[in-house]
């Protein structure tokens, strides 16, 4: 038992290293990547899908933050929703077995995001002029956006760089680690009493099932979330479709901070039921292609 949990605690240490590697370097983007799908307006859809692939739950929060402001389209956000991974891109670098599955799951979440990104726009259009009118309007605007955790992406004096550049990424780490080691602890607890093949029997009984159930996780407003799906695949308890479903899904707080502007009811649910149709669809299809069976 106790060999288990060193092993849970060593898993989890690899994933804080590659964590707070990323996000020391995303600290010095956050602005830069923002102000991009703010400013290409025909191209911020493709923009928004691209940067959403950065391992970083706060993206989401950002560009929730910018399409409340009216600077990006429903379709840009959206984009960024479905191509948020969170912390699933750390983790499956930590395990060398699995390190082949990341490049097809960043190639599907980006070419979704985009596609259906310009889709909601093409129908949507009233969201794509409220936006070119906004930035006609407020062309020179100062206004201050959030990041995750709700601090201010924007450079200001007002702002220390080391709290910026090095005291937010290290909490923001020591957060998710702590995600990551509880989950891990629990899963490797479950492995040694209950077994790995009643899981795996379990599972497999309700295999037709497993992308809902993944969307549904992927669903929970939390950076944990992310991570029982990487780990729920990294064990062989699903299959690739079914985490691609849930990961689709996941946009970390992003869909917490949407909500929070309740005369927006409307048009959040509606961005919820897209992400969510376009995570259960894809999960389905990709079982249908290559088997619901591990």
């Amino acid at each position: 038992m106790v060999d288990v949990l060193l092993e849970a605690l060593l898993d989890s240490v690899k994933a804080f290293i590659l964590l707070l590697a990323i996000y020391i370097g995303l600290s010095f983007l956050e602005t830069k990547l923002a102000n991009k799908i703010t400013k290409e307006s025909k191209l911020s859809p493709f923009f928004g899908s691209l940067f959403g692939l950065v391992p970083q739950c706060g993206f989401s929060v950002i560009a929730a933050d910018l399409y409340l402001k009216q600077h990006i389209t429903m379709g840009t956000v959206v984009a960024v929703f479905i191509s948020c991974s969170d912390e699933a891109l750390p983790i499956l670098l930590s395990k060398p077995e699995k390190i082949g599955a990341i490049l097809p799951l960043l190639l599907i979440k980006f070419l979704l995001g985009f596609m259906v990104g310009y889709l909601i726009d093409f129908v949507f259009h009233k969201s794509k002029l409220v936006v070119e009118h906004h930035h006609d309007e407020c062309t020179h605007e100062d206004e201050i956006h959030v990041g995750c955790c709700k601090h201010d992406i924007e450079d200001g004096e007002q702002v220390s760089k080391i709290k910026k550049y090095l005291v937010h990424p290290l909490l923001h780490s020591l957060k998710i680690f702590a995600y990551i080691l509880v989950i891990n602890v629990i899963f490797s607890v479950l492995i040694y009493y209950v077994g790995e093949d009643k899981i795996h029997s379990f599972l497999m009984q309700n295999a037709y099932f497993t992308p809902l159930y993944s969307v549904l996780i992927g669903l929970i407003p939390n950076c944990a979330s992310s991570v029982i799906l990487t780990n729920l695949f990294v064990t062989n308890q699903i299959t690739f479709g079914s985490c691609i479903a849930g990961l689709i899904c996941n946009a970390g707080l992003g869909f917490v901070y949407l909500f929070a502007r309740k005369n927006n009811w409307k048009q959040n649910i509606l961005i919820l039921l897209i992400v969510s149709l376009t995570g259960l669809i894809s999960g389905y299809v990709l079982n249908l292609i290559f088997g619901f069976v591990i």
